[in-house]
C-alpha cells in the first residue's frame, strides 16, 4: 500500500523532464510577486500609498530577474520533490539571500528608488517560506501518510531505536523513507539526558535505556533496534536482562559500519547473536601478517570437515597458499567443503582426501606425496558423553591418531605442526579431556626428537561449532523447548570460530612456544547464555521456553580452566596468546604409552581408564570425584610427575619404534 501511495503522488507531481525546470521557475517567480504584494500590505497596514505602488511596481521586474538568477544559479529549478533534504533547504535559504543582494546591487546601479527595508525583509522571508513550503510539502505529506499507514498496519513491527546519536538518526531516516520497511518507529531511547524530551525526525526521545521494559509495554513494542556503535557486551547483557520478561526481538548495527562511516539502512542490521555478548572485545587480525605466514606454503589440515577445520581451511585458502590438502573421514562434508573452496579460489590447488589418522602407513604415504610445509591437526573425537561410553575410541583417535600425524610430520620434514587442544585437557574429569592432555604430551615428546617445530594451541568452547551449546539451544528454541542445561552454575570459556582460527594460525605459526593458550576473557554462565538466547528470539525464558536442569553428565565439570598450577607462569606474548611453561614429559614417555595402546586395541574400557589415570595423574573420572570436588565441579590438581613409577611391559616395548612395511625408522 505504501508503494502504491508513493506511486500515486509521484504521478501527480510528474512532469516531463524538459517541462519541469521552467514550470518550477515560473511558479517561483509567481510566488515572489505574491510575496512582494504581501510584504507591502503588511508594511502599510493594508493601504499601500500610490507612490509606493509605482515604486514597487517599477522594481518588480528587477526583483524577479534577481530571484531567477539566484535560483537558477544554485540549480533550485531542478528540484526533486521526494529526494530533497537539509542540504537543499540550506541552498534555498542561500538563494533567497543572494537574490535580495543581487536586487539591491542592480537597483543601486540603475538608480531606481530605494524600497523600505521592512518590505525587503518581509519579502525575503515570505518568498523563502513559500518556495520551501511547496517544495517540501509533498514529501512531508508522503512521510506523514506513510507513518500513519504503518501505525495502522498490524503487519508492521512497533519499534524502539536504542541510541539517538548519529547512527540512530541515520537508521531512523532510512526507516522513515523506506516504503517497504516493516518497522514502525514509535520513539528512541538514549542515556544522554540532554536528549530526553527532544524529537529526532519527528520521533520523541522517550528516556534512558533503563526505561525499556516500561516503554515496550506502554507502546506495544515488538522490535528493538540497537544503533549504538560498539555497545559494550556487558551493556548488551544488561539490556537483555531488562527485557527478559518482554516478548521483543533485537537487531544490532554492525560495528564495522560505524567505523567506516557508511550509510546505515535496515537491511544492514543483524540479528543479535551470542557472539555479541562475549565478555570481551573481539580480536582483530592483521590480514597482511597472516598472509606473510601462509602465502606460498603447502598446508595440510586434518579434520578439515569439522567446524574448526573447515573455518581454518576457508581462512587459509584466502591467504594464497601454494596448495591445500584437506583430510577427513567425513566424506560428504569434505566433498562439500572442497567444492565451495574450489568455486571461491579456482586458482588454488586443493586436494580432498578421505583418510583415517589411525592409519599410520597411509598418513606417511600422503605426507610424502604432498610434502606439506605446515600441518594443522584438528581431527579429534571431542564429544565428552560419547567418549565416556567409548574410551578406547577416544584414545585411538586423540592419542595415537595424534602420534601418527606427528610422526608423519617428523618423517616428511614438515616445518611446523600445530595441534588444536582444549581447556578440558586441564585437570581432566573426562576421557576426552585426558586423551587431549596426552595428545599435548605426545606432541612435546615428538618435538624433543624432531627438527619440526611442534606447537599445541589450547582454547575453550567455540561458539557455533558442531555439537556446541549454541546450535543446540537454537534447535531447542525452534522446537518450542525445553532448553536443557546440566547445572545452573555451569560456566564455560567461549570464542567465535573466526577468532579461534585466526589466533590458532598466529600462535601455531608464530614460533612462540610448544604450548600456547588463548586468553578467552572471563567464563560465561551457560544458564545466562540460554536465557539471553531465548530473549533474543523474542520469547520469555521460563514462560514461552522452559529451561530444565538435567544434572552434570559423565565426565563434565561445572567450570573449566585454561592452565594447570604448573603452567601459571605463562606470559602473554600478543593478541590474547599466552605461552605456557610446564615440565616436559619423561624421555621414555612414548614407550610408556604401550599399555594404553594395548588396552585400546583390546577394547578394554576399564583398562583404558586405568592407564589414563597412570599417565595423567590429575585425571579423576567424574564418578570418582570426592564430595569436596563435586561441589565445585573441579578435580584435585596433583602435580604431574616427570616419570612414571612403573616400567612399560615388555610386550609393549618397541611398539613406537617399529615402522610399518617400507617406512624408515623415526624418532
Amino acid at each position: 500500500m505504501a508503494d502504491s501511495l508513493r506511486a500515486r503522488q509521484g504521478r501527480a507531481l510528474h512532469l516531463s523532464p524538459h517541462l519541469r525546470p521552467p514550470v518550477v521557475l515560473l511558479l517561483d517567480l509567481a510566488l515572489t510577486a505574491a510575496s512582494l504584494v504581501n510584504a507591502a500590505v503588511l508594511r502599510f497596514d493594508g493601504a499601500v500609498p500610490g507612490h509606493w505602488v509605482r515604486v514597487l511596481g517599477q522594481g518588480l521586474p528587477l526583483l524577479l530577474a534577481a530571484r531567477a538568477a539566484a535560483l537558477g544559479g544554485l540549480g533550485l529549478h531542478r528540484w526533486s520533490f521526494h529526494g530533497a533534504g537539509l542540504n537543499e533547504a540550506g541552498r534555498l535559504v542561500l538563494a533567497g539571500a543572494l537574490g535580495t543582494l543581487l536586487f539591491e546591487a542592480a537597483r543601486a546601479a540603475l538608480g531606481l528608488p530605494r524600497w523600505p527595508s521592512s518590505v525587503l525583509a518581509l519579502e525575503l522571508l515570505s518568498t523563502t517560506g513559500l518556495l520551501g513550503a511547496y517544495r517540501f510539502a509533498p514529501r512531508m505529506m508522503w512521510l506523514w501518510q506513510l507513518d500513519q499507514q504503518r501505525a495502522r498496519d498490524t503487519g508492521k513491527h512497533r519499534t524502539l531505536i536504542v541510541g539517538a546519536g548519529n547512527a540512530g538518526e541515520l537508521l531512523l531516516h532510512d526507516l522513515q523513507h523506506n516504503a517497504g520497511c516493516c518497522f514502525h518507529v514509535v520513539g528512541l531511547v538514549d542515556d544522554d539526558r540532554a536528549k530526553h524530551g527532544t524529537c529526532l525526525h519527528g520521533k520523541p526521545v522517550l528516556g534512558p535505556l533503563s526505561r525499556l521494559p516500561e516503554l515496550i509495554a506502554r507502546h506495544g513494542v515488538g522490535q528493538v533496534l540497537i544503533a549504538i556503535p560498539k555497545l559494550p557486551p556487558e551493556r548488551l547483557r544488561e539490556l537483555l536482562g531488562l527485557c527478559r520478561r518482554q516478548s521483543v526481538s533485537f537487531k544490532i548495527m554492525p560495528a564495522s559500519l560505524a567505523e567506516e562511516g557508511q550509510r546505515l539502512s535496515a537491511s544492514m542490521l543483524h540479528d543479535l547473536s551470542p557472539e555479541h555478548l562475549l565478555p570481551r572485545d573481539a580480536v582483530a587480525f592483521d590480514a597482511r601478517e597472516l598472509q606473510r605466514l601462509v602465502a606460498g606454503r603447502r598446508i595440510l589440515i586434518t579434520g578439515a570437515a569439522g567446524s574448526i577445520g573447515s573455518e581454518l581451511a576457508r581462512q587459509v585458502a584466502s591467504l594464497a597458499p601454494a596448495s591445500l590438502v584437506l583430510l577427513d573421514m567425513n566424506e560428504n562434508e569434505l566433498y562439500l567443503l572442497a567444492r565451495r573452496l574450489e568455486e571461491r579460489h579456482p586458482q588454488l590447488a586443493i586436494s580432498a582426501i578421505v583418510a583415517d589418522i589411525r592409519d599410520r602407513g597411509r598418513l606417511l604415504r600422503l605426507g610424502r606425496e604432498h610434502a606439506p610445509h605446515y600441518v594443522f591437526h584438528a581431527a579429534a573425537h571431542k564429544h565428552v558423553p560419547l567418549m565416556e561410553r567409548a574410551p578406547e575410541e577416544a584414545v585411538k583417535n586423540n592419542v595415537f591418531g595424534t602420534l601418527n600425524v606427528a610422526r608423519m610430520a617428523h618423517a616428511c620434514g614438515v616445518e611446523r605442526f600445530v595441534l588444536i587442544s582444549t581447556d578440558k585437557a586441564v585437570h581432566p574429569s573426562s576421557v576426552m579431556g585426558a586423551s587431549k592432555r596426552l595428545a599435548e604430551m605426545v606432541v612435546r615428546a615428538v618435538a624433543s626428537r624432531s627438527g619440526t617445530a611442534f606447537t599445541a594451541v589450547r582454547f575453550g568452547n567455540v561458539l557455533g561449532s558442531a555439537g556446541s551449546v549454541v546450535p543446540l539451544f537454537k534447535e531447542q528454541i525452534q522446537r518450542g523447548g525445553p532448553i536443557t542445561i546440566t547445572h545452573p552454575d555451569c560456566t564455560r570459556y567461549f570464542m567465535t570460530i573466526p577468532e579461534a582460527v585466526g589466533l590458532l594460525m598466529l600462535a601455531g605459526l608464530g614460533g612462540y612456544g610448544e604450548l600456547c593458550v588463548l586468553d578467552m576473557g572471563v567464563p560465561v554462565r551457560i544458564a545466562e547464555l540460554a536465557e539471553n538466547m531465548v530473549t533474543m528470539a523474542g520469547l520469555v525464558p521460563g514462560k514461552d521456553i522452559p529451561i530444565v536442569f538435567t544434572g552434570l553428565r559423565p565426565g563434565e565439570k561445572l567450570t573449566e580452566c585454561l592452565l594447570t598450577e604448573e603452567e601459571e607462569s605463562s606470559h602473554l606474548v600478543r593478541d590474547r596468546i599466552c605461552v605456557a611453561h610446564s615440565p616436559p614429559p619423561p624421555e621414555d614417555f612414548l614407550l610408556q604409552l604401550g599399555p594404553l595402546h594395548l588396552a585400546a586395541q583390546a577394547g578394554d574400557a576399564s583398562a583404558v581408564r586405568r592407564e589414563l589415570g597412570q599417565l595423567v595423574p590429575s585425571y579423576t573420572p567424574a564418578g570418582l570425584l570426592p564430595a569436596a570436588t563435586a561441589a565445585t565441579g573441579t578435580a584435585p590438581a596433583p602435580a604431574e610427575p616427570r616419570a612414571l613409577e612403573r616400567p612399560a611391559p615388555a610386550a609393549a616395548a618397541g611398539w613406537w619404534d617399529a615402522p610399518p612395511q617400507g617406512e624408515a625408522a623415526t624418532p
